[in-house]
C-alpha cells in the first residue's frame, strides 16, 4: 500500500485550502493522505532540518512506497526527502520553494535581516493563523545550510507552478526541470497559491500517481 503525504507551506496549515481540498479528494476514494502539522506548535522554531525529521519520522517502514505531495516550503521539504530516501517512489510539488532563501531575502531588504539577525527574531505573518508570529533567526542558518543544486536522485517528480508567482518565481522551477529528466514541469495561469486550479492539480496528482 502506498503512503501518501501532503506537506503544506511556510506559514500555513493543515487547515490550508489546498491540504483540505486534497483531503476531500483523496477521502473520497477511501485513500489515507498523511497531513502533519509542520508548525509543530513551535512556528518560532521552524526549520527546514525540522520538518525533514519530522516527516522522517512519519515514513512508513521501508520498502512501502511514498508519495510526497508538497507546497511550496512543503515542496522543498519533500524533494530533500525524496532525495534521501528510496522508499519515496513519486514528488508532486506545487511552486516549491526551489531558491527560495534568495527570494525572500531579496524582498527583505539588507536593513531588516540585520535587524532579524542581531534581535534572533521577526514578526512574519502566519496565513494559517492569520496573524503575526515570530520566527527565530535559526530559520536562515540552518536554511543557508541546504543547496538546492545538489539534488539528483533521479526520481519522478511532477511540478506544478504558476507563471504570475510572485513568492517563488516559476524560472525556479524551469531551472530544476531542465537540468532534470526525470522532472515534469506544468505550467498554469495562475499564482503562488494555486488555489484557482485546483481540478486541474487533481486531474494531475490523479494522471501521474495513478490513482482514481
Amino acid at each position: 500500500m502506498v503512503f501518501y503525504c501532503y506537506l503544506h507551506g511556510f506559514a500555513s496549515s493543515p487547515n490550508s485550502a489546498k491540504a483540505r481540498d486534497l483531503g476531500d479528494r483523496f477521502q473520497s476514494l477511501q485513500i489515507p493522505l498523511a497531513i502533519p502539522d509542520l508548525n509543530q506548535d513551535d512556528f518560532a522554531h521552524l526549520s527546514l532540518s525540522r520538518q525533514i525529521a519530522q516527516v522522517e519520522a512519519l515514513l512508513p517502514p521501508p520498502p512501502e512506497p511514498v508519495v510526497l505531495i508538497g507546497s511550496s516550503f512543503g515542496g522543498l521539504t519533500a524533494a530533500w526527502l525524496g532525495d534521501r530516501h528510496p522508499q519515496v517512489t513519486k514528488l508532486v510539488l506545487l511552486a516549491p520553494a526551489f531558491g527560495f532563501l534568495d527570494h525572500w531575502l531579496l524582498r527583505l531588504g539588507a536593513e531588516q535581516l540585520q535587524q532579524w539577525k542581531s534581535t534572533g527574531y521577526s514578526s512574519v505573518y502566519h496565513y494559517g493563523d492569520q496573524t503575526r508570529r515570530s520566527l527565530h533567526y535559526g530559520f536562515i542558518t540552518d536554511a543557508a545550510t541546504y543547496d538546492d543544486s545538489t539534488l539528483r536522485r533521479p526520481l519522478p517528480t511532477l511540478i506544478l507552478h504558476g507563471v504570475w508567482d510572485e513568492v517563488i518565481p516559476i524560472q525556479a522551477s524551469r531551472s530544476y526541470a531542465a537540468t532534470r529528466p526525470w522532472v515534469k514541469l506544468l505550467e498554469f495561469d495562475s499564482d503562488h497559491a494555486l488555489t484557482d486550479i485546483s481540478d486541474s492539480i487533481w486531474q494531475a496528482v490523479q494522471t501521474f500517481c495513478g490513482i482514481g
